[in-house]
């Protein structure tokens, strides 16, 4: 006898189970029937699509992205610079040979000021030595 409850409550739970599905995919059909005009008119409005929030533990980072044309241009412009700067850097750029060459020119202007300074320097040295003696 136990066997036979067992058995009844068993099918009791199989057959909610059932309604409760069947009751599901009813409302299911039932929201996916255009409300007033939609049906209609077909509308392609991109606000209406929920966008899906993507977490970023799920963001494949090995995916490339493509850059816009002006952040290729922007790279592309760092890389040029960075180039003549180290180019610059060896002088091996015409602005550097310009550069050190009036470099030069100013140091040897600078060297013969300072031999010209200590020249006058000694000769008033000597002036001053001989007024004293």
């Amino acid at each position: 006898m136990e066997i036979n409850l067992v058995d009844f409550f068993q099918e009791e739970t199989e057959e909610e189970e059932e309604e409760i599905v069947s009751s599901e995919e009813e409302s299911e059909e039932e929201s996916d029937k255009p409300k007033g005009t939609q049906g209609v008119i077909e509308i392609q409005n991109p606000n209406l699509i929920k966008q899906k929030n993507v977490k970023a533990r799920d963001v494949d980072i090995e995916k490339t992205t493509e850059l816009s044309r002006r952040e290729r241009e922007e790279i592309e412009k760092q890389k040029s610079h960075e180039r003549y700067m180290k180019l610059q850097e060896q002088g091996k750029t015409e602005q550097a040979r310009k550069d050190l060459d009036r470099l030069s020119i100013i140091r040897q202007e600078r060297a013969e000021a300072a031999k010209k300074r200590e020249e006058e320097k000694a000769a008033k040295e000597q002036k001053k030595s001989e007024s004293r003696k």
